[in-house]
């Protein structure tokens, strides 16, 4: 049942916040609600939600800096509404680490189904049988069982995309993934974004598992098409 699952939604917009609502609680999840940026990052640390549906444009602290806020401290999926619908504004979101984007106006089914596949994605279970991936002399290790991720025994903090796109690649080592394998992969066929999106994970997942991200040893470019694994 989905009411496991709580739903933080940061909307200053009352109207579309009330419909967001509706939406969701029809599916059975628990919704905690919030007007501003203030407002929002108390109630994500005092109801530790499993999601977050952020608007950008908030009184107060921006959507920006609030996910940057929950990125600090959480890897949970945040799914980003603006009415910013040009290319560089969506990649700026994910390079903060957003897990989706959806441009206003927006259809609230086409919302709750976003927000079932992240967390589809994003929690599901594993099964009984689980590998540890270990790479370099256990440098850099991935738990699939726990979900975790490890460099020189330090918890590395992924998104769900994030993690897995790092798990694709390092479960086929050497293998050469295209932009738009990984993206119906990792996001499904029906995902309506701009391939150019992995690039902006692969940059993040860099920064927080490579010595030195500008010249990788584990995520490789491999030009004019796309990555592999090079651990």
């Amino acid at each position: 049942m989905n009411e496991q699952f709580k739903i933080l939604v940061i909307e200053d917009e009352e109207k579309i916040l009330n419909v967001i609502e509706a939406y969701l609680k029809n599916e059975g999840y628990t919704i905690y609600k919030a007007k501003n940026g203030l407002e929002g990052l108390n109630i994500f640390k005092s109801s530790s939600p499993h999601l977050v549906v952020l608007d950008l444009m908030l009184p107060g602290l921006s959507g920006e800096e609030i996910c940057k806020n929950i990125r600090s401290s959480s890897d949970i999926p945040v799914i980003m509404l603006t009415a910013k619908t040009n290319e560089k504004s969506k990649l700026e979101g994910f390079s903060l680490g957003a897990d989706d984007y959806v441009t206003k106006p927006f259809s609230p089914r086409e919302l709750v189904e976003r927000v079932r596949a992240i967390l589809r994605r994003s929690y599901r279970k594993q099964g009984p049988l689980s590998d540890i991936l270990s790479f370099n002399n256990n440098e850099l290790t991935i738990n699939i069982k726990k979900h975790e991720v490890t460099k020189n025994d330090k918890l590395i903090n992924l998104t769900p995309n994030e993690y897995d796109i790092l798990l694709i690649l390092a479960s086929n080592p050497g293998q050469t993934f295209s932009r738009e394998r990984l993206v119906e992969t990792v996001f499904g066929l029906d995902y309506d974004g701009y391939d150019r999106t992995i690039d902006t994970h692969v940059k993040n997942i860099r920064q927080k598992i490579e010595e030195n991200p500008k010249s990788p040893k584990y995520l490789l470019t491999v030009y004019g098409i796309g990555y592999k694994f090079g651990g």
